[in-house]
């Protein structure tokens, strides 16, 4: 895709979700950090739910270390995967404990040193809880990049390399929730909303699939 065409598709975004944030609810890293890891194949309503609940009493990982996996798995259960779940939450609370004085590390590479912290979870937190340029790739991310053109890759790692090439690091972050929302709001995994995308005309995906706009009626 050319860079032009890129930047008016990020000004087409910016202007659509000027307010576009996180959904999760979080008071800080270390509970973005816990929802982030239950969010994976899950609602943010659903794991804004089950948080709300568990850090009354669990909202540090000193508090969620005096829980055994079983416990942990009770409150988290509606989240789905809640095994291996909540095994990467208590992996990833005893490291913060044991290597970084119960704080969560702030630099990208030592987020990402966390047991049970993948590249994904590690570049939500490293934005949204200190501020740095990360693009995580959720599914919303990786659908709707590839098929506006932004990315032409089949993995999450490709697409995340792909779109720091093309995008501004000033924007990656924002960019990253741009595209969740237009994700949930228009171009759907099973029915995007092509004809009222004011992206289509840029769109790659809507290029490929839609009619043909300028075939001649034929002539009389």
């Amino acid at each position: 895709m050319e860079r032009d065409t890129a930047d008016k598709i990020l000004e087409e975004l910016a202007r659509l979700y000027p307010d576009a944030r996180p959904a999760l609810e979080y008071k800080s890293p270390y509970e973005l950090l816990v929802a982030v890891i239950l969010s994976a194949q899950c609602t943010d309503e659903r794991v804004n739910k089950v948080t709300d609940v568990l850090f009354k009493e669990h909202n540090t990982p000193e508090s969620m270390l005096k829980l055994t996996q079983g416990e942990l798995e009770r409150y988290i259960y509606s989240c789905g995967f809640y095994h291996n779940k909540a095994a990467h939450i208590l992996s990833a609370s005893r490291d913060i404990v044991e290597k970084f004085g119960g704080e969560v590390p702030s630099a990208h590479e030592d987020l990402k040193k966390l047991a049970g912290v993948g590249q994904k979870t590690a570049n939500v937190v490293y934005a949204v809880a200190f501020g740095g340029d990360a693009i995580a790739v959720d599914t919303h991310v990786f659908r709707v990049s590839n098929r506006l053109g932004l990315a032409h890759a089949n993995t999450p790692e490709k697409t995340e390399q792909q779109l720091k090439e093309i995008i501004p690091q000033s924007d990656w972050s924002k960019a990253h929730h741009w595209l969740i929302y237009h994700g949930r709001r228009v171009c759907h995994s099973q029915r995007p909303d092509c004809p009222d995308c004011t992206l289509k005309g840029m769109c790659e995906f809507y290029g490929k699939t839609a009619p043909a706009q300028n075939s001649q009626a034929p002539q009389k």
